[in-house]
């Protein structure tokens, strides 16, 4: 059995591409943990698999490193839509893309889609999930946190994921990975929840740190960016406009009157590989 993957780039996130039209073994769990390992496998901060059908639409599923499926991924879509592209199943300048959890309009920027904006739904501050209509919305889920002796308050967003945004005057990676693995632990969210401490440097700037359900500490995360986006905005701290500094790069994100996130972002391709049969025959992959 031949095994192919094509690996992609967006702000330092990097993922594989399973064309599941170009190979016809379905990928399991362990399979996608043994191929993420950064040490014994490819290494990777996820698996994309399509093009294939959801809910009778173009879509594509992804998965994180430890083998769980991620409900919507911003980077992930940008570089998926890239290889769309380059790939040749997209021809249009803008089309729409289902994942797990919503569809997302795409527009690229370029021909060679470099650069594109996705429309990533919308956000709903201060809640765990989408609000149904007729349902109370003035309860707001905060979360609140503890971390070296301090205080501090957490805004729940859902955006197809789920989140929780914290403002803080300093930010780093032991601060993220503590407060992110804790609230991961405690048992309050059971479907997992992506955490944020975010910076706010002026109306239109915010610099973040990311800690990601199955995947941990990440140098970028698109959704998240949205995510944090929205929840500064609609506590007044920034614009509807803002750049999102991340380790890995800067995202523009753009929240409507109506709470819906537009992220500007971009992908590149690193290469294509092929997992030979000695790896598949060691991790029993086919």
């Amino acid at each position: 059995m031949e095994l192919t993957l094509s690996m992609y780039q967006s702000f330092g996130n990097d993922y594989l591409i399973y064309d599941c039209l170009k190979n016809d073994y379905e990928l399991k769990p362990e399979d996608i943990r043994h191929i993420c390992h950064r040490q014994f496998g490819a290494g990777s901060d996820g698996i994309l698999v399509g093009p294939l059908q959801i809910f009778g639409k173009m879509g594509v599923k992804i998965y994180n490193p430890d083998g769980g499926e991620a409900a919507i991924s911003g980077n992930g879509i940008c570089i998926f839509a890239k290889y769309l592209k380059d790939a040749g199943y997209v021809v249009k300048k803008e089309f729409v893309l289902q994942t797990q959890s919503r569809e997302v309009t795409v527009r690229y920027h370029n021909e060679e889609a470099k650069e594109m904006t996705i429309s990533m739904g919308k956000l709903y501050c201060g809640q765990t999930k989408p609000v149904e209509e007729g349902a109370d919305q003035t309860k707001s889920e905060q979360v609140p946190v503890v971390y070296e002796g301090e205080s501090y308050c957490g805004t729940c967003v859902w955006m197809g994921n789920l989140h929780c945004i914290i403002p803080m005057k300093e930010i780093s990676k032991e601060a993220v990975c503590k407060i992110g693995a804790e609230l991961e632990k405690s048992g309050r969210f059971p479907d997992g929840i992506n955490t944020q401490i975010i910076r706010i440097a002026d109306k239109n700037n915010i610099y973040t740190e990311v800690y990601e359900r199955g995947a941990g500490y990440t140098l970028a995360s698109g959704s998240s960016c949205c995510a944090a986006a929205g929840v500064a905005y609609q506590l007044g701290l920034t614009d509807p406009c803002v750049y999102v500094h991340m380790p890995g790069g800067v995202l523009t994100v753009k929240v409507d009157e109506n709470m819906n996130a537009h992220m500007t972002g971009s992908a590149d391709y690193i290469g294509r590989m092929t997992l030979s049969d000695e790896f598949l025959r060691k991790y029993q992959i086919g």
